[in-house]
């Protein structure tokens, strides 16, 4: 194992890592005081070496690692992939390609939704992961021998995973689930967020066009100040704070004083204002605009439909040794159970041959669930 602290290091290990086919790829981050996350560690390892490198290491320039993870003839492997690919979009604007998801993977066959890491490594190789560092100060300097030991362990382990699971996946022929997966995973669409989306990520529910067009304000608002001063957007505004601004729209100061969800003095302080302009903005913007708002539909089955939905997708989950989270979520569901032509993952590719076809045939009456010897069973009806 090498500890890579200077740009000379890092390029020559680069240049031996793209020599490999296959490496694998971790990063060690702090962001609970940071909108945008903070990139300590970087580790790599190829079938014959193991680099830890030490981003924050004083002149070093990262480049030739985010050249590494552009180059297409090497397949970089991270296990649960999506804060990291974040964290070089964010550093380098570049999305990391070809990769391979341990986790999708894993999900894929059957070892459960979102395994964690230390829990794969140990029921692929036996091997129980030291978690003494898991929630380490990855940002102090200088790193112990231990720390090192930790983080070079994570992508060394990582090889004998992917060997194991890629190995799986061509024996059961589901690679190309894989492939789909990583392909959603690496889109730059994937990492284009703007403030103005932001709303899309509250679980707050709005009935009306107003309470959506605040929301909307409010949000994007909250996000931009995040960012600019690169704080979690929980240190500007929590979310419940957001959703009940949406609610009640308050369009001056003293009615943003009456809410009970913020801090008192809040309306005094400096961004009191801020967030009166942004619910103002929200009231004056034209209802034609917004996205339309999703009501129930007059289904009064809808509900069963969704659990009948819930136990079709159990048995195939559990048929196919495939994680139900990775065929289909709730929203999927619910979604399918009012239309047939939902634009969800579980009606296209491979999910919509494993179960969305029967999703709809059951809907439709043309499949029916039943019991037999204590088993759920599939009948298919004239």
């Amino acid at each position: 194992m090498e500890l890579i602290t200077t740009t000379a290091q890092l390029t020559a290990a680069c240049e031996r890592l793209a020599k490999h086919p296959v490496i694998t790829v971790d990063t060690e981050f702090l962001r609970e005081t940071t909108y945008y996350p903070l990139l300590c560690v970087v580790q790599m390892a190829s079938a014959e070496d193991a680099v830890v490198v030490d981003t924050l290491a004083e002149g070093i320039d990262l480049t030739s690692f985010f050249d590494l993870m552009a180059n297409e003839a090497v397949l970089k492997v991270f296990h649960a992939a999506r804060q990291d690919i974040e964290i070089i979009v964010h550093r380098a604007g570049v999305v990391p390609h070809p990769i391979f998801d341990t986790q999708v993977a894993a999900m894929v066959l059957g070892y459960g939704d979102s395994i964690a890491y230390d829990q794969l490594v140990e029921r692929v190789t036996g091997h129980r992961p030291d978690k003494t560092h898991r929630f380490t100060d990855w940002s102090r300097r200088p790193l112990t021998e231990e720390q090192l030991h930790y983080a070079v362990s994570d992508v060394t382990h990582l090889r004998d995973v992917f060997a194991k699971l890629d190995a799986d996946l061509k024996k059961r022929d589901r690679s190309d689930w894989v492939s789909e997966e990583m392909e959603i995973l690496t889109s730059p669409k994937t990492y284009d967020f703007h403030p103005e989306r932001a709303w899309e990520r509250l679980k707050t529910r709005v009935r009306k066009p107003k309470e959506l067009a605040v929301l909307m304000e409010v949000a994007a608002w909250r996000e931009q100040e995040a960012q600019s001063r690169d704080v979690p957007r929980s240190r500007v505004l929590k979310d419940d704070a957001v959703g009940d601004i949406a609610t009640h729209a308050p369009t001056s100061l003293e009615k943003l004083a009456n809410l009970r969800s913020l801090p008192k003095g809040f309306d005094r302080s400096k961004w009191g204002s801020d967030i009166v302009a942004a619910v103002q903005r929200g009231v004056a913007r034209d209802p034609a605009t917004l996205p339309k708002i999703e009501k129930p539909r007059g289904n009064s089955n809808g509900a069963a439909t969704v659990e009948l939905l819930k136990v079709l997708l159990r048995m195939t989950s559990e048929r196919h040794a495939v994680a139900s989270k990775v065929i289909a979520t709730v929203d999927d569901l619910e979604q399918i159970a009012t239309d047939d032509n939902a634009d969800v993952g579980a009606l296209h590719g491979w999910r919509r041959e494993l179960f969305g076809e029967a999703a709809l045939a059951l809907k439709h009456g043309r499949l029916a669930l039943a019991m037999e010897k204590g088993r759920v069973i599939r009948v298919d009806r004239p």
